[in-house]
């Protein structure tokens, strides 16, 4: 049986290049609606590069962290891939 994190690497792992979603909506498609912070946790110790955490953003549109970088490489990624 696949774990909430197992599940929440799965969706963002499927997040198209040049598309965004929140954290609150990949909580929300592993199964969990309210593990918004949960997914953030996940995501600040994702360093496998298969899995594009740079494309979990904020509900309110701004980036939030990026354990490769910080927010502002984050955000170069964001527009090198056309999402911004």
């Amino acid at each position: 049986m696949k774990t909430f994190a197992d599940k929440v690497r799965d969706v963002v792992r499927k997040i198209p290049k040049g598309k965004t979603m929140t954290y609150k909506e990949v909580a929300k498609k592993a199964g969990n609606e309210k593990a918004a912070r949960a997914v953030g946790a996940i995501m600040r110790t994702n360093f496998d590069p298969d899995i594009p955490c740079h494309r979990v953003i904020k509900s309110d549109g701004s980036f939030g962290s990026y354990n490769r970088g910080g927010a502002l490489r984050k955000k170069a990624i964001l527009k090198a891939e056309g999402a911004l």
